[in-house]
């Protein structure tokens, strides 16, 4: 498979529709009412869950086209910033993915039935289950700081690209350029 040399359109959809997705999901996710036992999900959780249901479906697809689609790797970094940026963005993918699936994963363990932005009903993966639903309590919440300090890294990288190198690296990503 030939590996293109710019981000086409498709790409720079699924990239940024992820970034707007997070931006939505960590602040109701914060400021949503700590969860105890017998609670209810209220209009919080239930727009926490189908934000991260969206976004699960948005990764997957964008994982999807990124295995048809590949980008190759800009040529004029260095080895280590071509490995390094290689390596995030996998454990993106899989912060996302894990973020996600434990998320939903703890909403199944505690029992509730919820819906999809009031649409539909949510389909749920597993019973009630305390116990596990503690456990998948704990890894969703370091998936979530993971993949915060993941974003933290990328955002970085990305700046210096912008203001330190002046490499142009970062346009290719960015809306409005060319998608050669």
């Amino acid at each position: 498979m030939t590996r293109q040399l710019h981000y086409g359109t498709p790409a720079k959809v699924f990239h940024w529709l992820v970034v707007v997705l997070l931006a939505v999901q960590y602040p109701i996710g914060w400021l949503m009412p700590d969860i105890h036992r017998g609670m209810q999900p209220g209009v919080p959780m239930t727009l926490h869950v189908s934000f991260g249901l969206t976004l699960l479906v948005v990764i997957v697809l964008r994982f999807i086209w990124r295995l048809t689609h590949p980008v190759a790797p800009e040529s004029t970094l260095p080895a280590w910033q071509r490995l390094s940026s290689e390596a995030v963005h996998w454990m993106l993918y899989v912060a996302v993915l894990a973020t996600t699936l434990t998320g939903w994963l703890f909403a199944s363990f505690r029992g509730w039935t919820l819906t999809f932005f009031y649409l539909f009903p949510f389909p749920m993966l597993a019973s009630d289950n305390a116990a596990a639903g503690r456990v998948i309590d704990g890894l969703h919440q370091a998936a979530e700081w993971l993949l915060l300090a993941l974003i933290v890294i990328h955002v970085g990288a990305a700046l210096v690209h912008i203001y330190v190198y002046r490499d142009r690296i970062m346009q290719r990503m960015l809306p409005g350029e060319p998608s050669v």
